[in-house]
């Protein structure tokens, strides 16, 4: 399920470029206004599957105007637009809902930036059709990683969208399979999905000289960040529509409970 919520913040409001972890923090702190136990499990245990730990929704920031300067977003109108999708309609989506009418704001606190969004409006969209066939654009960016050995030593490597399709598509497909069999409570049996970039978009963006990576710094402290590389660009999907519509419900790939992965349909 997904839905949007309207948002405003005062005029010249201000947040930190980097603002992923500390508006996941805000969403789980609004879950828990409708269940304590539920946003405590999903904060510190997750769901566990092959060595790996998903939380199994994904969330992206809109805004109608603004600009970046000296690695601060300041808005240029107060109107905001917070998706979050989630396949767990009564966990996750419900008690969710219960936080946001609790409370009636957002607060995305990081470092000296404290930004209040007022809720204005709720809203859930109607669901989609999935085809074995799809495009999608890129709502926040795309995060596949896999281990590789660097001077002796195993180190995350994360993909570039012109690294072989063949790894994109093995990573991509292990961590949607990984995610379906939490959410079926039994072993994967198909076939699997295969994406392609647009690679007419990244003609385009590579003529006007625009990155297609983006480089995200995730800051749990002043002393703890991590840096991820994700992708933002449009691709296509075909295969297996249940491992679409999971990669529609929880984020494409990795992170998605840091705002990475979600899309929607071109």
């Amino acid at each position: 399920m997904r839905i949007t919520i309207k948002l405003k913040c005062s005029p010249n409001s201000r947040l930190p470029i980097n603002y992923n972890y500390a508006l996941s923090a805000a969403i789980y702190k609004l879950l828990r206004f409708g269940s304590e136990d539920f946003a405590e499990f999903l904060h510190n245990i997750g769901f566990k599957n092959a060595g790996k730990t998903y939380k199994l929704f994904s969330f992206a920031l809109r805004f109608n105007k603004f600009k970046i300067q000296n690695q601060t977003i300041h808005l240029l109108e107060p109107t905001a637009f917070l998706i979050i999708t989630s396949p767990l309609i009564e966990e996750f989506i419900q008690n969710f809902i219960v936080g946001t009418f609790a409370q009636q704001k957002i607060e995305i606190i990081s470092g000296e930036f404290k930004t209040v969004f007022y809720i204005e409006q709720i809203e859930s969209l109607p669901p989609i059709s999935f085809q074995n066939k799809m495009k999608f654009i890129m709502l926040s960016p795309i995060i596949l990683s896999t281990k590789q050995k660097y001077n002796g030593k195993l180190q995350q490597y994360y993909f570039r969208y012109n690294d072989p399709m063949e790894e994109i598509n093995r990573v991509l497909n292990q961590n949607l399979i990984n995610k379906s069999e939490i959410i079926k409570n039994k072993e994967y049996s198909e076939d699997g999905v295969k994406i392609k970039w647009d690679e007419k978009y990244i003609q385009r963006m590579e003529a006007k000289k625009k990155r297609l990576t983006k480089k995200i710094t995730v800051r749990k402290s002043e002393q703890i960040k991590i840096d991820l590389i994700g992708n933002q660009l449009p691709f296509e999907i075909e295969g297996d529509t249940e491992l679409i519509k999971i990669g529609y419900e929880c984020g494409f790939g990795e992170k998605n409970s840091l705002g990475f992965g979600l899309v929607e349909t071109n």
